[in-house]
């Protein structure tokens, strides 16, 4: 067995101790929230999870973009294309309209990870997730999406609106994300100056509160209180989804194969709950990071990227699980020597205490589904 410091091993068991006690009196394993996850362009050495520690006066955010989906000419299926930018940029010198262009262009690959065989359609639960785009130069940014069906009648498809900022703090942008959608329903030009508050307002110090005032027709005026979390480690993760998805044991082991720097891939259907879980499995390494390639959620075109054989941690979802599991996965199966049995105890037991009843909650959901298939064949969206 690879010597492994004491130190390290203390600093990083108690800092999956802190992650879950600092969180879990504060939230519960119930029913799914509609929360921030994440995605990620430019895989390699994306470290996004550990973001900087903002002291507060930053700008909220970069752009607000939204991507539709356009017909191909002369052909049936769709491809994801910006329809609106805010704010438009002018006056750019080469180098910036350059990286601006790429940033563009890179973006509706990622608000619509899925593929492109959309049809239209008349029912669409909306879908709430994010990806981080790595510069060349290890700056990030991230993107805050909210995919949902436009305001009207009859079959039409969905659109995205995408937030990108350098800042972390999920919880925050998803309530930011709750006031565009509540004025998209009404016009565009309704969003616009709740955007243009917003973009002229500092970003608050860790504990501090910014209120915007807005109007809406029909509502008046309104004002919105943003309050960004005390605890800059924390605010950018979200662990209800890994809780909720996975058992404690689970959990353990999926930090082991981080620490040990394996391939990692998450599989789940629902763009949140992929990256939710993956973007709160990485920031279990906390103090230290996951230095490899980091792919939230892979969008289809990128699917070879688990062919890579380095290490990766990655999120795919459910439909493209075959595609992903003809490539070879090695299974080592010496993650539980990673921790001491006795060490092991002592964090499930701990983690167990977080949140009564808990575990048996992990149990019960897994029976629940196995007993589904069992009975019937699970339903498919239907996207064509």
């Amino acid at each position: 067995m690879p010597y492994r410091p004491k130190k390290m091993e203390r600093q990083v068991v108690g800092g999956i101790l802190r992650r879950f006690r600092n969180w879990l009196p504060r939230h519960g394993a119930g029913p799914p929230q509609d929360n921030l996850g994440e995605v990620v362009k430019e895989p390699e050495r994306a470290q996004e999870h550990c973001l900087p520690n903002f002291a507060g006066g930053q700008h909220f955010f970069e752009y607000l973009l939204v991507v539709s989906l356009k017909k191909k000419p002369s052909v049936d299926d769709y491809e994801p294309t910006i329809t609106y930018q805010f704010p438009k940029r002018e006056n750019l010198l080469r180098g910036q309209q350059e990286e601006e262009e790429r940033l563009l262009g890179a973006i509706p690959l990622f608000c619509f990870p899925d593929g492109n065989e959309w049809a239209p359609l008349t029912e669409y639960p909306r879908e709430t997730f994010s990806f981080v785009l790595t510069n060349v130069d290890g700056s990030r940014k991230i993107g805050y999406c909210r995919r949902l069906l436009p305001a009207g009648r009859g079959p039409r498809l969905p659109r995205v609106y995408c937030i990108i900022s350098c800042i972390g703090c999920f919880g925050l942008f998803s309530k930011i994300l709750d006031e565009v959608e509540k004025r998209h329903q009404i016009s565009m030009a309704v969003i616009y100056p709740f955007m243009q508050g917003l973009r002229e307002a500092a970003f608050p110090a860790p504990g501090k509160t910014v209120t915007l005032k807005s109007f809406i027709p029909d509502s008046g005026t309104e004002f919105i209180s943003l309050t960004r979390p005390l605890d800059s480690h924390l605010e950018h993760v979200d662990f209800s989804s890994l809780l909720r998805c996975l058992s404690f044991e689970q959990i353990l082991q999926i930090f082991a194969s981080a620490v040990l720097e394996r391939r990692i891939i998450f599989l789940a259907e629902g763009l949140s709950t992929l990256s939710q879980c993956i973007h709160a499995a990485a920031a279990l390494l906390y103090p230290f990071s996951w230095a490899h390639t980091y792919i939230p959620v892979v969008p289809e075109s990128l699917l070879a990227t688990v062919c890579c054989p380095t290490p990766f941690m990655v999120g795919v979802q459910m439909r493209f699980r075959q595609e992903v599991m003809e490539s070879p996965m090695e299974e080592v199966g010496d993650e539980k020597d990673i921790l001491p049995p006795k060490l092991q105890e002592d964090i499930l037991e701990s983690l167990g205490q977080g949140i009564k009843g808990s575990q048996s909650y992990f149990q019960q959901k897994i029976l629940e589904y196995e007993e589904r298939k069992k009975q019937k064949k699970p339903k498919e969206k239907t996207l064509k």
